[in-house]
């Protein structure tokens, strides 16, 4: 690992740490840099804000969640990776989304998965998402986003697996209809 990915993981591990006793709203750079041992400096090479570190940790886990999607793994198989993912992380998470900042996770966790659904159909079709499509793909994706939020803050009560089959199964027809001809459900 680089020295400043090695230094990325290191102030996210001080951000974790920071997160057990204050909320992300009132966390500081300061705080983040005593408790990792490294100057603002250094902090601001790295990231621009807190939030910009928080999407930075939460891109990682998305990415490896999701990295196999396209050769061949279903969209169920990606979200029960992701779901496992946050939850073994699910005390910095929970106090992630609970900050609706600007730069907000949940922002970033919308932008980043329909870019990525997006990008799929794209690959798979040779060409851009029609209007109708981008809608469905939009609304499923806000609303995905909006459930992974509320399964985090309440408890996760569901399994992963169980989480994964609801979010399948909440797909308008139309975009199922078209992740079933990519071979994506």
């Amino acid at each position: 690992m680089a020295k400043s990915e090695s230094t990325k993981y290191r102030l996210a591990e001080a951000m974790k740490t920071c997160m057990k006793t204050t909320s992300v709203d009132d966390i500081t750079i300061r705080q983040i840099v005593e408790v990792c041992g490294v100057t603002r400096q250094t902090f601001y090479r790295n990231f621009l804000d807190k939030y910009d570190l928080i999407n930075w940790y939460f891109d990682k886990l998305l990415l490896k969640s999701f990295e196999h999607m396209g050769e061949g793994t279903t969209v169920y198989d990606g979200l029960v990776k992701k779901f496992e993912y946050l939850k073994e992380e699910h005390l910095f998470f929970a106090a992630a989304f609970r900050s609706d900042d600007q730069n907000s996770l949940k922002e970033h966790d919308f932008e980043l998965i329909l870019q990525f659904y997006k990008d799929l159909i794209a690959r798979r079709t040779s060409r851009p998402l029609g209007e109708e499509l981008q809608f469905l793909l939009e609304m499923y994706c806000q609303g995905s986003v909006y459930m992974t939020v509320k399964w985090i803050l309440t408890g996760m009560k569901d399994t992963p697996e169980a989480m994964a089959v609801k979010l399948v199964e909440a797909m308008p027809p139309k975009l199922a209809k078209v992740m079933e001809e990519l071979g994506l459900v």
